[in-house]
């Protein structure tokens, strides 16, 4: 060992082997400096050990990972470039900066340790997300300058101490020297990469076999397979232990991957959630069809005979409720960007609070498939297991629908074609389109126009007519987005940025509506409007719940009587609306309730990445946040001011528990699958 090490160290890899022990070096101290500050925590048997050995095999391994950069570089860098004292500082430099962000890692590791007790996980990623914010309490919180002053002398320390012990030197001295052929240096760092991307690949393949995207292109194969890079993660029944044998880095990854937080760690808990979230869904409507406590199945019996109603929900891109005219909102109402739609909610069943659960297009997704609480961490679509769930789709499917998911852009964005194409839908995106010849008529960086992908839900439907089937789609709109850029002659010329995206998005909802009632399906279709999410959610306050509310109209001529319907309700909510309207039986694990059935208790559920919360119509705001603590306040809902609560209200406390970690329970142990066959 010690011979390789030496030959390594006297040749163009040297620089790359000294910081590579530099990290695990790094690694090592702070892993027994984390042991140290836990010690009162830890087994201290068998598993505390092991956790130091199973440490430092994944430091070893993102050892190799993160200095690659360094390695192929010193592998390129010419012999004569590194006998010049002036030529290879180019080399010490980037040396440093590599021991530099090594430090600032471990510090950061530190830090998040002392906050939270564990390695990175989803926090920090969601960190990246919310980067204003948390460079702000950063700011407030720690010394930077002081920080900063001691991860370069840090790094600094490193290379003089390596440089003290004749390390440098000979490696320098090595790599003017090193005659061996380069492409050797480049396969030797290159191989174990390659083999993580095969493994990957085919560890993906499988999921999308399984989901029935066996046509899936190479990257999207290996996005799927690196998603079960927490997999080699171990778990003790020791917390302690657990975190010991991380790698901060690597946790990370893993985490962006994994997309998930671990309920019981890190939110207020209590043992019985799933049983007592079963006795509250058992009140909203449906017979249990088990005396497991922990099954929430429930048989929903229609009020009167089936309507095989067709159902084409319309999803729109970031369309807050003021942009309306109809809402009436003094910024908007007199700017006339929504004749359509602002026609629609006079003829539909229009629900005039309906909050969304999120802020991102997936999280909108969620709600309005699985109609399931927004669980914390990132959206179930992204989420390993988010196959064969319970869906709207599963649901009509099992009635004998065609079911499709329409999306103007490349489904495979954000993990949305495996979702969808593992529960059931069929797919028709833009890769898919093109692959049939059928060009789009106007796109940008975000795919075609919503024209196109209005077009292509009518071709759907013309198909599931003939073939004499009902049929339900969920389309995703894409032109109310950055860069906001539309087919000429459609609006206003004079609209540019938001207000034109939100004008042509109503302008293209109009010519689609206009065109379906020329169809003979149209008498027998619901259309479904609703936004997947608002324009903005940032703000000042704990959550901005005033900017959470978005449209939702129910339209069908002939079928639905228009009403304004007014309690306050969450996205969650839509599709068993939808199902009670259309009179269907079917079992149920949802957790949204039908708005229109009797005993309906009007409140939303909204959040952010880390923070969950429920909404009462009387201004009552639960906050459930790491680590473990809950927060109560008094909203005012025209203005979303927040007043924290003087005496808590341990009911709603309790309550907001109860459904937020018996979603997350359920859908982490596959009490969400689908039981409709």
């Amino acid at each position: 060992m010690k011979s390789l090490f030496s030959k390594v160290l006297g040749s163009r890899q040297g620089g790359t082997l000294l910081l590579a022990t530099s990290y695990v070096l790094l690694g090592s101290l702070l892993r027994l400096g984390l042991l140290v500050a836990s010690a009162g925590g830890v087994s201290w048997g068998m598993p505390t050990f092991a956790a130091l050995i199973v440490g430092l095999l994944f430091d070893l391994f993102m050892a190799w990972f993160l200095t690659l950069p360094l390695g192929l570089l010193s592998t390129v860098w010419p012999s004569a470039w590194s006998a010049s004292r002036w030529l290879r500082l180019p080399l010490r430099a980037a040396w440093i900066f590599g021991a530099f962000l090594f430090s600032f890692w471990k510090i950061s590791e530190i830090l998040f340790w002392e906050e939270f007790g564990v390695r990175f996980n989803f926090i920090a990623v969601d960190y990246l997300v919310y980067t204003t914010e948390v460079v702000k309490n950063i700011k407030e919180s720690y010394n930077l300058p002081l920080i900063f002053l001691v991860v370069f002398a840090l790094a600094v320390g490193l290379f003089l101490l390596w440089r003290r012990l004749g390390y440098v030197h000979r490696w320098e001295v090595g790599a003017a020297a090193d005659a061996s052929p380069r492409w050797r240096g480049i396969v030797i760092l290159l191989a174990p990469l390659a083999l993580l991307l095969a493994y990957s690949f085919f560890l993906g393949r499988r999921d999308l076999r399984l989901a029935d995207q066996a046509h899936a292109d190479a990257g999207e194969r290996i996005v799927a397979g690196l998603r079960h890079m927490g997999d080699p993660q171990p778990g003790w029944a020791n917390s302690y232990d657990t975190e010991l044998a991380k790698n901060g880095e690597y946790a990370f990854l893993a985490a962006f991957w994994a997309n998930q937080l671990e309920w019981k760690r890190f939110y207020p808990s209590r043992p019985d959630a799933v049983a007592q979230l079963r006795e509250l869904l058992l009140k909203q409507g449906g017979a249990a069809v088990s005396a497991d406590h922990n099954d929430i199945t429930r048989q929903v019996s229609p009020v009167g005979p089936p309507r095989r109603l067709n159902v084409i929900q319309i999803t729109i891109e970031s369309l807050s409720a003021e942009f309306l005219g109809c809402y009436g909102s003094p910024e908007y109402k007199d700017k006339n960007l929504t004749p359509n739609l602002d026609r629609i909610a006079r003829e539909s069943l229009w629900f005039r609070h309906c909050y969304a659960s999120g802020t991102r297009t997936v999280r909108g997704m969620e709600g309005l498939t699985l109609s399931i609480p927004p669980i914390p961490g990132q959206s179930v679509l992204r989420r390993a297991g988010c196959e064969n769930l319970t869906t709207l789709g599963s649901v009509v499917k099992a009635q004998g629908y065609d079911t499709a998911f329409i999306y103007g852009g490349d489904g495979f964005f954000d993990n949305m074609n495996y979702f969808f194409g593992s529960n059931g839908y069929k797919l028709i995106d833009l890769p898919r389109q093109e692959q049939d010849g059928k060009k789009p008529t106007f796109g940008n960086a975000w795919g075609a126009c919503d024209e196109d992908a209005f077009r292509w839900s009518l071709e759907a439907a013309d198909k599931s007519f003939t073939a004499g089937k009902p049929f339900h789609h969920f389309v995703m709109t894409t032109s109310n987005h950055r860069p906001y850029t539309w087919p000429s002659g459609r609006i206003d010329d004079k609209l540019v940025g938001r207000d034109g995206g939100v004008a042509y998005t109503d302008f293209a909802i109009g010519a689609f509506l206009k065109e379906a009632q020329t169809k003979p399906w149209f008498k027998d279709t619901v259309f479904v409007i609703v936004a997947d999410h608002c324009a903005s959610v940032a703000g000042k306050r704990e959550l901005e719940i005033r900017k959470y509310e978005i449209p939702l109209f129910i339209w069908s001529p002939g079928n639905i009587p228009a009403r304004v319907v007014n309690p306050m309700m969450s996205q969650i909510d839509t599709a068993p609306t939808v199902l009670g309207l259309l009179n269907l039986p079917y079992l149920s694990r949802f957790i949204g309730a039908d708005v229109l059935r009797a005993g309906y208790r009007p409140r939303a559920f909204i959040s952010n990445y880390q923070k969950v919360a429920v909404l009462h119509e009387d201004g009552l705001l639960t906050v459930l946040k790491p680590v473990r603590q809950t927060a109560q306040f008094r909203a005012d809902l025209a203005t979303g001011a927040l007043t924290p609560l003087t005496a808590p209200d341990a009911a709603a406390a309790e309550e907001a528990k109860i459904i937020y970690q018996g979603a997350d329970e359920l859908f982490n142990h596959g009490g969400l699958q689908n039981p409709n066959r």
